[in-house]
């Protein structure tokens, strides 16, 4: 197996943060937002950890009508996008942005009917950390949609994924795009996170040949709040 081999947990240049946003992550963004729908939320406050340029929220955002959004990240210049996305969409009353650190989420706990993140634990050197804040902010029965990249078994693995998926891309973007395979967990690694951060009945999975996807559905009992202004 491919040791895991750190990246910087935050990509805070104006030039990486625009390096991302320019990366086509089309297919990828809306298969998310499209499993979110999924899951049965329709209504209630979410939060997105690690929103990046928010392009998600966005998606999220014009399929669910009902729903609020908390976008979180630590990077500054990535939510300098975002907020331009926002604008752009006409969507900055119903989606919030926070600089924020997801290993210290800025929320009281049990805050959120559902807690959404796609491609944030790989960023993360202690992953538990982040899996349990989750855990902390999410209502007791909160729907969770958490989506990160797979670690290949072997660097060649890695480098064939990345001629696959990234060909097109600038060198930086490509070496970006390894550097997150590199930093990736193993199923088994994200199962042990998972359980000593105290989620519970949720559901992971291999959902792509380079994604992992960990889940659980609202409960039904769970009555949806309605979205702060």
């Amino acid at each position: 197996m491919m040791e895991r081999i750190l990246e910087p947990e935050v990509m805070d240049t104006a030039e990486e943060a625009q390096d991302y946003d320019a990366m086509d992550f089309t297919e990828v963004n809306t298969a998310f937002a499209d499993a979110v729908v999924a899951l049965g939320i329709r209504a209630g406050y979410v939060l997105d950890v690690g929103t990046g340029t928010a392009r998600i929220p966005i998606l999220i955002a014009e399929r669910l009508p009902d729903v609020g959004i908390a976008a979180v990240d630590l990077s500054a210049e990535m939510l300098k996008l975002a907020a331009a996305h926002l604008r752009a969409a006409r969507l900055e009353a119903r989606i919030s942005l926070h600089l924020a650190d997801a290993k210290n989420l800025p929320f009281p706990a049990a805050t959120f009917d559902a807690v959404i993140s796609n491609s944030i634990v790989h960023h993360i050197p202690e992953p538990v950390t982040v899996l349990r804040e989750m855990a902390r902010v999410a209502k007791p029965g909160a729907a969770l949609l958490i989506r990160d990249l797979l670690r290949p078994d072997t660097p060649e693995a890695a480098d064939a994924l990345v001629r696959q998926y990234a060909g097109n891309e600038s060198p930086r973007q490509q070496k970006l795009f390894r550097d997150s395979l590199g930093a990736a967990l193993t199923l088994d690694e994200i199962a042990a996170a998972a359980q000593a951060a105290g989620l519970t009945g949720v559901t992971l999975a291999q959902t792509s040949d380079r994604h992992w996807t960990l889940t659980r559905p609202p409960a039904p009992w769970l009555g949806m709040s309605a979205c702060p202004t």
